[in-house]
């Protein structure tokens, strides 16, 4: 027994770490838009820090639970609550048996995740329970989850130890504008130096077209030395695509695993959540950073995480 979905919301998805090594066959890892958020959520629910979870976009759904556990909450703030009444954020919270637990609406940032003591019953394919929506694979039968769909539990815990300390401070997401830090390469040698000006110097806006693929950048156009096209490679997170139109794309969860335009630079792993957490509209601004600093802030953001599993260990 776990929860009954009454309404799937938006964009409600399961999303696991991801699944990685079938890039060269075209499958893209999946997994969540915001991995600290997810993370977290994992941590204070006292699993492995990549079990699977819900992701949940912009509306949340409405979950009936037909077994008691403790959940935590985590990423955009969609005004939780249980049985109507609100719930806090960033903090282990036990729900039991009948309660219902659904969503106000977007407070702070758009994108939310729901972990479960113990872990969501749901099959492990490639290696993963992530859900890869464009190759309909993963999670539940490869698609959002919608009315009438249930989710067993695989070890539900009514309570954990030291249920008041599982808790930390809410994070607050950007609302008028992102900046995101940028690691330049690999075919940066492509660009002019009049495209590198504009596209550090000057601010864009985040467009509608913005998924779990990718996110289109409107700002002036990014000149090439030549067309823009370049031999395909492979696409990692984050990679800043720039097509013969000069508008950036930064590639993001489900992205294709291979590409064939030239990449300006790739967003810094910790600043992802920033990005994914904001909505069309925002404006949006690049800054230039070593790739020693980048590594030094993704390893500080792993200690961080280590220290909180080893302050809170798994129950």
């Amino acid at each position: 027994m776990g929860i009954f979905v009454e309404d799937g919301g938006i964009l409600t998805t399961v999303q696991d770490e991801g699944r990685f090594g079938y890039q060269q066959y075209g499958v893209s890892p999946a997994g969540p838009m915001d991995s600290r958020s997810f993370y977290l959520a994992n941590i204070l629910a006292g699993n492995d820090k990549g079990e699977g979870a819900l992701e949940i976009s912009f509306m949340g759904p409405k979950l009936r639970f037909r077994k008691g556990n403790v959940i935590a909450i985590t990423g955009g703030d969609l005004s939780p609550r249980i049985n109507g009444a609100e719930i806090p954020m960033y903090q282990a919270v036990a729900v039991e048996e009948g309660d219902v637990l659904s969503f106000g609406g977007m407070k702070n940032g758009c994108r939310g995740y729901i972990a479960f003591a113990g872990g969501l019953d749901v099959p492990v394919i490639m290696g993963s329970k992530s859900t890869l929506l464009r190759n309909k694979l993963g999670g539940i039968e490869g698609r959002k989850l919608r009315q009438g769909d249930v989710i067993g539990f695989t070890d539900p815990r009514p309570v954990l130890p030291d249920m008041e300390k599982r808790k930390i401070p809410q994070e607050i997401f950007p609302t008028k504008e992102v900046v995101l830090r940028v690691v330049t390469g690999p075919q940066d040698d492509e660009f002019t130096e009049r495209g590198l000006k504009n596209f550090f110097w000057h601010s864009g806006v985040i467009s509608n077209e913005y998924d779990r693929m990718g996110c289109r950048v409107e700002c002036d156009p990014i000149e090439h030395k030549g067309d823009g096209n370049i031999n395909t490679d492979g696409i990692s997170l984050g990679s800043i695509q720039v097509p013969t139109n000069g508008k950036p794309i930064i590639m993001l969860a489900d992205r294709q695993s291979t590409g064939g335009y030239a990449k300006i630079g790739t967003v810094v792993t910790v600043d992802l959540p920033l990005l994914t957490q904001s909505m069309p509209g925002m404006k949006i601004r690049f800054i230039r950073v070593s790739l020693d600093l980048a590594q030094d802030l993704y390893i500080r953001q792993l200690n961080m995480l280590k220290a909180l599993e080893e302050k809170l260990g798994q129950n």
